[in-house]
């Protein structure tokens, strides 16, 4: 009998153990030959691999151990089970890791990520500076990480997570993600765009966007793009759907209802500690790196000395400005743990495959409770990061799109020979990119943080991975299909919540609309990040959390068998 888990994409557990071991409920006695296995089997245990699934093949054996295991062979069985999960993802084969090929295609890397390193007067990294980050990416040595050619105080943010190992889940190295787009290629054209249309957008209401001229403008224009892989109507992206997440089967929910997620609009409580949901925020109209002099300042890694000043009136989030001051400066769990709470406080209904549902006797806490949901949110959080920085920083090492600003403004400015880099002749033609330097005097992309961009490179985001592994989470935990009670809609002001009426709005719907609300607060809205950034983010972090529920299903004494909803539609079943 086998105590390893199966993951299971798109279909129930097929195996099943025998009749006379199987288990109805989890009030029933633990079966004794597994406690034999794990306490004897030893190397005798072979793991073996099946269509999407772990599986660990066992021995046979008639010798039974009733009740807890003694310290010796609790040992043995924890050195048993943690070789044969190592086993068992040591065996998943290898993936690739593409890349979009600017780092090599460009001689000055116009198309990589060099904030912090030192720069000439056009925004042109030294190319020493960047050689010494490149070799120490490639030794991993930490006295090259400390060697690095630095050009200001600003610091790198932590390259060496990324060779970072963890003990439960796959290795994040072997984990991947399509290559970004290219910086001249016609998908970046259409995300650029709408990043600047986000940027003149980013006080307004949402609920005001279909009557806004600005952003019915956006609107026309993005749909007119083939390569702008945002939701549409009918081939048409309409003002209600500018900055969503979802297209076809992908993010199912992302578009019914209000913008923001009920998750960050209901009031909840930690404890007796009441959250309101209600935010400090910035204030309106403040934007920075719009002069070239800022925005050279900041890529040689020095800080403009500005601050975004904070509106005294604690509001609910209603607008680009409130998610971008949301994802400033959060935890980055911290929106999914609310989340934990909000789905406890409403009385959500747990995964129909949790063992307690219908037990007589017992309720779950530091397995499949309060304790549990808790804590491997937490737990994924971590490993989804590592996986993550690998990919920023040793594959792709995406420019962000304040550094294409600022190669916009070289060619608008006649100064195109300064760059090896060429962007799309649309998107420079675009209306987006005119109606923002009518507002700001220069082509640069505005900024809602006065550092601009964190200083780590854009693809794929850090807080869409984390997002997709904790949603992954709740999602095991919870069922995604309940509709959520008395949903809400914030006033145009913040101050107030109002009834929503329309579609029925589910867990799983409003998670999706959760992880884009807080990665493209942090993106798009905040001009820091493209959307490709968090949707590959997403699907990459929810792969970390399969992997790792995976890993963490063969230490339940429970039997168990849950299937969960991917953010593509299908179902995955992991069960031990």
């Amino acid at each position: 009998m086998s105590k390893s888990p199966c993951v299971h994409a798109g279909q129930e557990q097929t195996s099943r153990p025998s009749k006379a071991h199987q288990h109805s409920s989890v009030d029933e006695p633990v079966d004794p030959s597994r406690r034999s296995f794990l306490a004897k089997a030893g190397a005798a245990a072979t793991v073996a691999m099946a269509t999407g699934a772990i599986a660990l093949t066992t021995p046979s054996t008639a010798e039974a151990e009733i009740g807890p295991l003694s310290d010796s062979a609790r040992a043995r069985a924890c050195l048993n089970l943690r070789e044969s999960t190592a086993q068992a993802d040591f065996n998943q084969p290898l993936v690739s890791h593409p890349d979009n090929g600017d780092d090599s295609l460009y001689p000055d890397k116009c198309g990589s990520f060099t904030k912090c390193l030192p720069h000439d007067s056009f925004g042109r990294v030294n190319l020493s500076a960047y050689q010494s980050l490149i070799y120490a990416l490639s030794t991993g040595n930490p006295t090259d990480f400390a060697n690095i050619t630095m050009g200001g105080s600003n610091l790198l943010t932590n390259p060496q997570s990324g060779l970072a190992f963890d003990l439960e889940g796959t290795d994040g190295h072997n984990l991947t993600v399509p290559a970004a787009p290219t910086i001249a290629g016609t998908q970046t054209a259409a995300e650029m765009v709408e990043l600047y249309w986000a940027s003149l957008l980013r006080d307004v209401p949402f609920d005001q966007y279909p009557g806004n001229s600005l952003a019915v403008a956006a609107a026309k224009e993005l749909t007119n793009f083939p390569d702008y892989n945002g939701p549409r109507n009918n081939f048409h992206v309409t003002a209600n759907l500018l900055f969503r997440g979802g297209l076809g089967s992908t993010f199912a929910g992302e578009t019914v209802g209000p913008y923001v997620s009920q998750f960050m609009l209901m009031p909840t409580a930690l404890g007796v500690q009441p959250i309101s949901n209600q935010w400090r925020v910035r204030l309106p109209n403040q934007d920075f790196l719009t002069s070239f002099s800022d925005w050279l300042h900041v890529q040689n890694g020095g800080f403009t000395g500005l601050t975004a000043q904070i509106d005294p009136q604690v509001r609910y989030p209603r607008t680009g400005r409130d998610l971008a001051s949301f994802a400033h400066i959060d935890v980055l769990s911290q929106a999914y743990f609310v989340a934990l709470l909000g789905l406890m406080g409403m009385d959500a209904p747990l995964n129909p495959g949790n063992p307690y549902n219908n037990s007589r006797t017992q309720g779950g806490f530091g397995t499949f409770g309060g304790g549990d949901f808790a804590a491997t949110i937490n737990e994924v959080a971590s490993r989804a990061l590592n996986a993550v920085w690998f990919q920023k920083w040793y594959v792709h090492r995406r420019q962000r799109p304040e550094a294409t600003g600022g190669i916009v403004q070289l060619i608008k400015t006649g100064q195109g020979s300064k760059t090896d880099c060429s962007l799309n002749s649309t998107f420079l033609g675009s209306q987006g990119l005119q109606q923002s330097f009518n507002k700001y005097g220069s082509y640069l992309l505005s900024q809602a943080y006065p550092e601009g961009c964190p200083a780590h490179p854009s693809y794929p985001t850090g807080h869409g991975t984390v997002g997709g592994a904790c949603i992954t989470v709740l999602k095991f935990f919870f069922d995604g299909n309940f509709v959520i009670p008395n949903p809400v809609t914030p006033s145009d002001d913040g101050l107030s919540l109002q009834p929503y009426t329309g579609s029925s709005l589910t867990v799983n719907g409003e998670l999706a609309k959760l992880g884009h609300n807080v990665s493209f607060g942090h993106g798009i809205h905040a001009g820091i990040h493209y959307r490709s950034d968090t949707d590959q983010s997403l699907l990459l972090g929810e792969a970390v959390a399969l992997s790792v529920l995976g890993n963490k299903a063969s230490c339940y004494n429970e039997k168990f068998s849950v299937t969960l909803t991917k953010f593509d539609g299908t179902t995955v079943t992991i069960s031990n």
